[in-house]
C-alpha cells in the first residue's frame, strides 16, 4: 500500500523528470539557433562578416556580439551569476547601438570566442538553477523587474532565432548562401534557373496585385 510519503517521493521524482525534460528542449532550441547564427559567418571574409546592410547598419559580426550581451545579462547577471566578462558597449557611457557592431580592433575570432565563452555561462547557469527560479533584470524598472529562469531563457531564444533569421537574409545577399545549417539547408531542391524563375513569378504576380490594387483605389 501506497503511503503518503512515498506518493510524495514520485511525485517529486516525476516533477524533477518533467522539469529536466523542460530544460533539455529549451537548450536544444537555444543551441540550434546559436550553431546556426556562427554557421552565417563561414566562409566569408572580414569586410563581408562587418559590412552594414541595411539602412540601420545590421551586420553579421555585430549580430553575433549582441546574442553573447544578451545572454550574459539575461542568463548570468539577472541572476546573480555575472560572468566577469567585460562589456564596455553595454556601459552607460557607451555610444547608441555600440553592441550592434564590432570594432576594427575586435576580430572575428574575438567576438565568436565571446559568444561561446557567453553560451558556456549561461548552460552553466541552466545546470546549476531551477527554471522557476527568479532573478532581477538589471535594466527593467524597479518593482517590475523580477522573471523566473524559463522565462529568461525563452527569452533569450526567441531573441537569438530573430536574429538568426536576420542573419539569413544577410548571408544570402552577401554572395547567395541559403539554408538553416550545414547539415540541413531545409529548402526545396531547385537549381539556380528554377530559383530565378520563381523570383521572378514572384515578381509579376506582385506587380499585378499592385496594378490591381491601383485600379480599386
Amino acid at each position: 500500500m501506497s503511503t503518503p510519503e512515498h506518493a510524495d517521493k514520485a511525485e517529486n521524482a516525476e516533477n524533477a523528470g518533467s522539469a529536466e525534460s523542460a530544460k533539455s528542449d529549451l537548450r536544444y532550441y537555444l543551441q540550434t539557433a546559436r550553431d546556426a547564427l556562427l554557421w552565417k559567418l563561414e566562409g566569408l571574409s572580414e569586410y563581408d562578416v562587418r559590412r552594414p546592410r541595411t539602412p540601420t547598419g545590421t551586420n553579421l559580426l555585430g549580430l553575433v556580439k549582441h546574442v553573447a550581451g544578451a545572454e550574459l545579462g539575461y542568463l548570468g547577471d539577472t541572476f546573480g551569476r555575472p560572468s566577469g566578462i567585460s562589456l564596455p558597449w553595454v556601459e552607460a557611457d557607451a555610444e547608441p547601438n555600440a553592441d550592434m557592431w564590432a570594432t576594427a580592433d575586435e576580430s572575428r575570432e574575438h567576438i565568436v570566442s565571446f559568444y561561446r565563452r557567453a553560451w558556456a555561462h549561461a548552460d552553466a547557469t541552466l545546470d546549476a538553477l531551477a527554471l522557476d527560479a527568479v532573478g532581477r533584470v538589471p535594466w527593467w524598472p524597479a518593482g517590475r523587474d523580477e522573471v523566473t529562469l524559463h522565462h529568461a531563457v525563452v527569452r533569450v531564444i526567441a531573441d537569438t532565432h530573430r536574429h538568426t533569421g536576420h542573419a539569413d537574409i544577410l548571408r544570402e545577399l552577401t554572395d547567395g548562401a541559403v539554408g538553416m545549417n550545414k547539415d540541413n539547408d531545409n529548402m526545396p531542391p531547385g537549381d539556380a534557373q528554377w530559383w530565378e524563375e520563381h523570383r521572378n513569378r514572384l515578381e509579376r504576380v506582385a506587380r499585378e496585385a499592385g496594378r490591381e490594387a491601383g485600379r480599386n483605389t
